[in-house]
């Protein structure tokens, strides 16, 4: 019996994908439930897997665009399961079996017996080896030759003026549209503040690890500025909406975008509901989300919508910049990275922790005394953290001023 595997539904406004890689060879054997191939949607990478186990027919190349319901393979189910393919697992054994990849995979190098020696004799990190062996197995020349050269890349040759195409991807080709569209379609300006952290550093220098031991996740940056952000958008509800046509859609509720960096370019996943989150749940939602992103595992449902977006290009190294509005969206805040500058606090210089911060807004639905007043109440809220624990100052919520 031969089964066909076709590219499923993955979102009502997508119509195509390409096929960016096979896991399995024409031929191979599959699983049920195995990966066998990976796609890629203008929005997201997402696999597909056998759906019984056989013989793998490829129909589809790497690189080709296909439609939805287009067929990528088949799988032939009578086909005989090869003998050096060892039956599945029993339930039991999985557990030993995942336990023991895992140390494996810790040791496992793929080179010569005398290249991996040297490695391990020299604490090489072989991430850093261009292998030049079969199979893309690293040599005992390669590990001589990085170590030979320390800061340059093994097997490439110097004052090269080689070149290369590639084809451009789908993310990549809407990362790119869009952007376009939102310097094309949208008043953008924007506004800058900068921000002491000197605050949120001691803080979570004072409590990170009973944090981490009580919620199993760090005290970042990010949720400080996520939990300031959510305050300062309800005090300003212009900067939360968007244009929908001839109307303005406001939002109550904050479904912030945090952008991460994935393999294949940006992406900006959403959390919902942000400001309902505690600290230690929006801490684990951005582990999640930069996680799946990392691993290309973002669903279309964790890439649309989002009402607000946060940039961190301090990561990076950034000091300062203007970032791009996340259309449909009306705003957007660039963190930058934190330096030491000297103050002038009370006639006197003091050296603080100091970060530039960017909002990047519409004009067209966000005047500039909304814009300059969200970021003064980002810029208050994280100078004074204990003003997040009621929105204002704890003396006059006890006041009920």
């Amino acid at each position: 019996m031969s089964i066909e595997i076709k590219v499923p539904t993955v979102g009502e406004s997508i119509s195509e994908v390409t096929l960016v890689k096979w896991h399995k060879e024409d031929g191979a054997w599959a699983e049920r439930d195995e990966v066998i191939a990976e796609l890629e949607s203008e929005k997201a990478t997402f696999e597909i897997n056998a759906e019984q186990a056989g013989a793998i027919k490829q129909v589809a190349k790497e690189g080709d665009t296909l439609n939805i319901g287009d067929l990528v393979c088949t799988i032939d189910t009578n086909a005989t399961r090869p003998k050096e393919v060892p039956a599945p697992p029993k339930k039991e054994e999985t557990a030993v079996e995942v336990a023991s990849k895992k140390e494996v995979a810790t040791s496992d190098i793929k080179a010569t017996p005398v290249a991996a020696a040297i490695i391990a004799d020299k604490k090489i990190d072989s991430k850093k080896i261009t292998a030049s062996g079969s199979n893309g197995k690293i040599i005992k020349q390669d590990v001589l030759e990085a170590l030979s050269n320390p800061g340059r890349k093994s097997g490439v040759e110097m004052f090269s003026r080689n070149s290369r195409q590639e084809k451009m991807s789908n993310l990549r080709k809407t990362v790119s549209r869009r952007l376009v569209e939102a310097k094309n379609t949208t008043a953008m300006l924007t506004t800058f503040n900068e921000v002491d952290m000197g605050a949120i550093m001691a803080i979570r220098k004072r409590h990170k690890d009973k944090f981490k031991e009580q919620h199993g996740v760090n005290l970042g940056f990010m949720s400080f500025f996520t939990k300031a952000c959510c305050y300062a958008l309800q005090e300003f509800p212009a900067v939360n909406a968007y244009i929908d046509g001839e109307s303005i859609a406001y939002h109550d509720y904050c479904d912030i975008s945090i952008a991460v960096s994935a393999p294949k370019g940006l992406v900006v996943p959403v959390i919902r509901n942000t400001e309902s989150l505690s600290m230690a749940e929006i801490e684990a939602a951005v582990i999640d989300l930069a996680t799946k992103a990392k691993n290309n595992k973002l669903t279309i449902e964790e890439m649309s919508g989002g009402t607000f977006t946060i940039t961190n290009g301090g990561i990076f190294g950034s000091m300062m910049s203007t970032p791009i509005i996340n259309i449909p969206q009306s705003a957007i805040l660039g963190m930058h990275n934190i330096v030491e500058r000297p103050m002038a606090e009370n006639g006197n210089v003091v050296i603080k922790p100091m970060m530039y911060l960017a909002l990047s807004y519409d004009h067209r639905i966000i005047d500039g005394r909304e814009s300059v007043g969200f970021l003064v109440r980002v810029k208050q809220l994280l100078e004074n953290p204990s003003l997040m624990l009621f929105g204002k100052d704890p003396i006059d919520a006890l006041l009920e001023l």
